[in-house]
């Protein structure tokens, strides 16, 4: 078993919880006995009975007989935990290769979109698809309308007929694993109205975090320059985007800001980080960003992260963060740590968030190519305000209600998240978000399949 060191570059992590960076090493060819079912179920219980943040609620003794992969055991072991809403699935077994791939250049294998659910009227459509996928090449693009899903085009089934048999689980069943080579047959129907149908291949394709596209641009609202920011994820490669982009803003003097992360499920600590100082640049080396805290046995570990403006940042004066049921972990700590700097000209827009405060570090037992993502210690902003476990609606000092609008661009003043951020950097009216409750904050869920994939957890709804 190889410890990782991400003590040290720990990340908060995914809608459905994920996280962070986190070193492995090199270790003997495995043996038999050292990556069977037992073996690797004994070690991940040890890894939790060390570092889990909760230790309280780990049963003092669960047999793994019975349970058939690790994963299982997991969720048996912090079952409780799960209950009181702290671990979501949060905790979880994944490959090391998969998830350095990821974290390191966003690599992925689909067809390169991800899809939202109309829970209401049963109907799929796609939120958004990134460049240089199968998705986007083959004319799919956000507000694309799936109608019909199948492996050829004469076993296709209808979209509300998957959903009715088999619940949202359908829909990503229908699609497949993410493995490269594997071809679906969808009906879909362009915004213009038209139907097609169409084969589409799946491809091994690195993720852009920050869209050539829309992901960085400068909103003129009635003379006034706003800067607009769509992240996606947070990884390595979004860091030089990041810093372009608030370059340009600097240069122009934007001190009012759009920050979308309405579909960002988290990601690396070291880009949230990046993120809030350079949205920081009137903030000093003295003030708090966020502290970081560890179960009473591994306190040796906590940590306070100050403010340390780039020479790209600016001084944000008011900022419009633009969040969703989807937005979760890395993103919810930029907005969290903003709040006792900025109190009521900070605002969460749209609906309300997934609601994790904590944060995973990584366990590696390199020999069987496992990484444990064990969640470890909660995150907290300069004024301790932490366990926003139900979202940050309640947390936030103002809220503005708004719908995702498929039908429109994303960072498009017609979209209605947009044109609500836009309303509330101008100091115009607004309904405020009433409900704590995500799952219920609006009709468009983002899809996610039962066992989800390292990008997955990370970027809701992708496919």
């Amino acid at each position: 078993m190889t410890a990782s060191a991400a003590l040290i570059s720990a990340c908060s992590g995914g809608g459905s919880g994920s996280v962070s960076g986190g070193g492995s090493g090199s270790s003997p060819t495995p043996t038999s006995s050292q990556c069977s079912l037992s073996a690797r179920q004994s070690w991940a219980a040890d890894v939790l009975n060390e570092w889990y943040l909760f230790p309280e609620t780990l049963p003092a003794n669960l047999s793994p007989t019975p349970y058939t992969s690790v994963q299982d055991y997991i969720d048996a072991l912090t079952a409780t935990a799960r209950a009181q809403r702290k671990d979501r699935y949060f905790t979880y077994i994944t490959s090391i290769t998969e998830e350095n791939a990821y974290y390191n250049s966003g690599s992925s294998a689909g067809f390169g979109f991800r899809m939202s659910i109309d829970t209401s009227a049963n109907r799929v459509f796609v939120a958004e698809a990134f460049e240089n996928t199968p998705a986007l090449n083959a004319g799919i693009d956000r507000g694309t309308e799936i109608l019909a899903i199948g492996d050829t085009t004469a076993s296709m089934r209808t979209v509300s007929a998957i959903i009715t048999a088999e619940g949202s689980a359908g829909i990503s069943n229908a699609l497949g694993p993410s493995t490269a080579g594997l071809s679906r047959a969808l009906q879909i129907k362009d915004l213009s109205g038209a139907t097609r149908t169409i084969t589409v291949t799946k491809a091994d394709y690195e993720l852009t975090p920050v869209s050539s596209r829309y992901g960085a641009k400068v909103i003129d609202d009635g003379g006034k320059k706003v800067g607009y920011i769509n992240l996606r994820t947070f990884i390595n490669t979004a860091e030089t985007p990041l810093r372009n982009a608030f370059a340009s803003f600097r240069a122009q003097g934007i001190t009012e800001v759009i920050i979308d992360l309405r579909y960002n499920g988290g990601g690396l600590v070291s880009i949230a980080d990046l993120m809030n100082n350079l949205l920081g640049g009137n903030r000093s080396t003295s003030q708090v960003a966020n502290y970081v805290t560890y179960r009473a046995s591994k306190s040796s570990n906590n940590s306070t992260t100050y403010f340390a403006p780039q020479a790209q940042s600016i001084a944000s004066t008011k900022i419009a963060f633009i969040g969703t049921g989807g937005t979760a972990s890395a993103s919810e700590l930029v907005m969290n740590t903003y709040v006792p700097y900025l109190g009521a000209n900070a605002a969460l827009v749209g609906t309300n968030t997934y609601g994790k405060p904590v944060g995973q570090i990584a366990i590696d037992k390199s020999a069987c190519d496992d990484r444990l993502r064990v969640i470890s210690f909660a995150l907290e902003n300069a004024s301790h305000q932490g366990a926003y476990y139900d979202g940050l609606a309640g947390f936030m000092g103002a809220t503005c209600r708004a719908s995702d609008d498929v039908t429109q661009p994303l960072g498009d003043p017609a979209e209605a998240s947009t044109r609500a951020a836009l309303d509330f950097l101008a100091g115009r009216s607004c309904t405020a978000i009433s409900s704590i409750t995500t799952q219920s904050a609006g009709r468009m869920l983002l899809v996610s399949p039962e066992r989800p994939t390292t990008a997955q957890r990370e970027v809701p709804g992708l496919f």
